[in-house]
């Protein structure tokens, strides 16, 4: 394959992204379920005709976690705190976490049913089909209500964070005791200090910065802090929100002495600047990601009726536990929140991360690709069927 071979290939890709970001805005099928499909599409034909073959596998999970920091970093950046957030920020936290644990408990049950293998196995390896994948939840509520899009993403990206949280605590802590709870306070509370010390130096560097490339170097400080606490098993998911909620709401802090070396006249230009370059660099990760995700799925594993079967009985319970708290604790309107559950990056990602001795051979990514797919199909004709509904009531009036 020649050099321009390859160029017309990735710009064709580009195109065709956002070509689906323009249908995603006229059907409401999220345009990532598009390229995911757009993906497997390709697979399909490399495998039909016997053409070259890549292995992606190796750098997928680079491309997700840029695209998760990217993803949910553009979504923080959109969020205006005031008092009245409140209320919203407690349901969304509340709801992310119940979810969590009962899906947890759940699933753990049918992967226990299922291999008949230790409930702690079973519970590590539940964990990765228990989140709300922020990477696709976020772009795909973007023809929704106001209220209700900033709901997912504050749910979706409090459920990354909590189900890292959970992950890293379970794969440390073979023997759960008192200790291991302190140990993760400690934990959270070095990453809120690390957050807190991360948002004020980039704040300061963004109005100190003369040179006028600055904005992918505030995106590749915020990075490399998420990678270096990563690689302490530290959850800093909570530094690229917290850094995104407070650069956009930084300037209604009204301490003197904060606004005297923290505030200057071109912060709300700056900020945008950094939101068009974050929006847009999230556009590209996310296209490639779901496209190569797409591409390494194996669509054959649909033929073994066993794992249908178990994808189901997976799927059963993550919208029933939703269902339920939808109905009997936040007492809402069921749509499209009950749809906008995905599962994808950030599973992928977990699953990746499950020490081999712990996952559990009958669970295998086959399993993980229904799951996923499953997620996928319905929250793409659940919104569809949303946008439908509100359009018939439309008309009536």
């Amino acid at each position: 394959m020649t050099t321009y071979t390859t160029l017309i290939i990735l710009s064709g890709l580009v195109i065709f992204s956002y070509l689906f970001d323009l249908i995603a805005g006229k059907t409401k099928i999220p345009s990532v379920i598009l390229l995911l499909f757009l993906g497997i599409g390709i697979k399909l034909i490399v495998d039909y005709f016997g053409l070259v073959k890549f292995n992606f596998t190796t750098i997928l999970p680079a491309l997700g976690t840029l695209g998760l920091i990217l993803i949910v970093f553009e979504g923080s950046l959109e969020l205006k705190y005031g008092t009245d957030k409140n209320a919203i920020i407690r349901k969304s936290f509340l709801s992310a976490l119940t979810i969590l644990l009962a899906t947890a408990v759940l699933v753990t049950w049918a992967f226990h049913y299922i291999s008949n293998d230790s409930i702690y196995r079973c519970f590590i390896n539940a964990i990765p089909y228990c989140v709300v994948s922020s990477a696709i939840a976020i772009p795909s509520a973007s023809g929704v209500s106001k209220e209700k899009k900033e709901f997912i993403i504050y749910e979706s990206s409090f459920s990354d964070i909590l189900t890292v949280v959970l992950f890293n605590f379970m794969i440390n802590n073979k023997q759960i005791s008192f200790s291991s709870f302190t140990a993760l306070g400690a934990d959270l509370g070095l990453i809120l200090v690390v957050a807190v010390c991360s948002c004020l130096l980039l704040l300061y560097l963004i109005g100190r910065l003369t040179h006028h490339i600055k904005s992918f170097l505030i995106i590749s400080i915020l990075i490399l802090v998420y990678s270096i606490g990563q690689s302490f098993h530290l959850s800093s998911l909570i530094i690229v929100l917290a850094l995104g909620l407070f650069l956009n709401n930084a300037g209604q802090i009204k301490m003197t002495w904060f606004r005297k070396y923290f505030i200057y006249p071109t912060l709300g230009y700056d900020i945008k600047q950094l939101f068009q370059l974050s929006a847009e660099s999230a556009f590209i990760m996310r296209t490639f990601f779901f496209i190569i995700f797409g591409y390494t799925m194996d669509v054959y594993q649909l033929q073994n009726l066993y794992t249908v079967i178990n994808g189901g009985l997976i799927l059963l319970v993550i919208y029933l536990v939703r269902f339920l708290y939808l109905k009997l604790v936040l007492k809402s309107g069921l749509m499209p929140e009950l749809v906008i559950i995905p599962r994808g990056l950030i599973s992928v990602l977990l699953y990746y991360n499950i020490p081999a001795e712990l996952k559990i051979p009958a669970l295998g990514t086959g399993l993980l690709f229904v799951v996923i797919l499953g997620t996928s199909i319905i929250m793409s004709l659940g919104l569809l069927g949303t946008k439908r509904s509100s359009s018939q009531e439309f008309q009536d009036v």
